[in-house]
């Protein structure tokens, strides 16, 4: 007699993992569901980390009839996600919260509890795909929902993860997704998405101001690129690579942050033609192929969630990954994530440290 596998969905009480949850029982599956309390409920209410959230999944779980349970990650959720979010703006960067919620909260802490309950696979609701080679290698792919996709969001996922999770909806559209809700006449149905960082309820630069011990305004200097001090500015923190609206300047013409300067408190701001590049460093990479083999070759390769691939070579310099695009990037910006796709496989990635210039 064969066993039926157990699996524990991630639910965060959207029409997602909801859905998530009732296809795999639909299919015969030995489902649960388990939500994450992330935030101090007693704090004020923010998006996908909120009470109301936590009680949207209860809901559903009692709808589809499976059992429900929620831990408690505030600790690690201050320590993995929010901590890099406020040192990241404080240093000049512009971080992805997230990915690292994924790779810290969902797919370290999270599957780890669940296999310590027994669960042979981890589901989510992301818009993305698992695949296998004949040798065993696991792949992770986009979703069929080229608009939906999150593979972006989990570049980190090594061979460990990915052999023991599952994304169900990789094969479905987001609109799909919303009739198989209704389908099951779950509650959350027609709730909208979430949207923004789930635990900033307003401005990310008021968050880090409260949230940052000790803090202070730091202030520097608005410069041109010729080194001209154009102004003063209260915190690089209040700054972001692209950012051309509340700079604090005069200027007849429209200028835009180029770049930031943590060593010195700089922020630097040029024209439009001035955010384009075609070299940027990388660190803290994954990979799923070995990256000697993509060396001077030509693959694609993403700098942010909504921008298109383009093509890119790649090569290593002193232990950095070292990328340079056939077509110049508008605002590339560190902290966030670079990601190497072949096709709809995703190959690597990793994180964009520096903007350099063509050697």
């Amino acid at each position: 007699m064969n066993m039926k596998k157990k699996i524990i969905v991630a639910m965060s009480g959207g029409v997602d993992s909801s859905t998530t949850a009732a296809l795999l029982k639909e299919q015969g599956y030995d489902v649960s569901g388990i939500t994450m309390q992330l935030w101090d409920y007693a704090e004020e209410e923010t998006g996908c980390c909120s009470l109301s959230d936590v009680l949207d999944a209860r809901q559903a779980a009692n709808q589809i009839g499976i059992k429900h349970t929620v831990v408690d990650y505030k600790d690690d959720f201050q320590k993995y996600v929010v901590k890099d979010f406020i040192d990241k703006y404080y240093c000049g960067q512009t971080p992805n919260p997230c990915i690292m919620c994924n790779e810290h909260m969902k797919f370290n802490f999270l599957l780890n509890k669940s296999l310590e309950m027994g669960a042979d696979y981890l589901a989510t609701g992301h818009y993305a795909k698992i695949s296998k080679n004949d040798i065993g290698t696991y792949f992770l792919e986009k979703g069929r929902d080229k608009f939906k996709d999150q593979s972006y969001f989990l570049f980190t996922l090594t061979q460990k993860e990915l052999s023991r999770l599952m994304f169900p909806l990789g094969d479905f559209t987001k609109d799909q997704v919303r009739e198989i809700s209704e389908g099951f006449e779950l509650s959350v149905a027609t709730k909208k998405d979430s949207q923004d960082v789930c635990f900033i309820a307003k401005d990310y630069r008021s968050f880090i101001e409260n949230n940052l011990p000790g803090f202070s305004a730091k202030e520097g200097f608005i410069k041109d690129l010729n080194g001209e001090v154009l102004g003063k500015h209260l915190g690089i923190h209040n700054f972001t690579i692209g950012q051309r609206k509340k700079l604090g300047i005069n200027s007849l013409k429209a200028m835009y942050v180029v770049s930031i300067n943590f060593d010195n408190n700089d922020v630097i701001v040029g024209n439009k033609e001035d955010l384009y590049s075609k070299v940027l460093f990388a660190n803290n990479l994954n990979w799923t192929v070995n990256p000697n083999d993509l060396i001077e070759k030509k693959i694609e390769a993403k700098i942010r969630y909504r921008s298109p691939e383009s093509l890119a070579s790649i090569r290593f310099i002193d232990n950095r990954l070292h990328v340079l695009f056939d077509q110049a990037q508008r605002s590339i910006t560190p902290g966030q994530a670079i990601v190497f796709y072949h096709k709809d496989r995703v190959l690597g990635g990793g994180w964009i440290d520096e903007v350099g210039r063509e050697n």
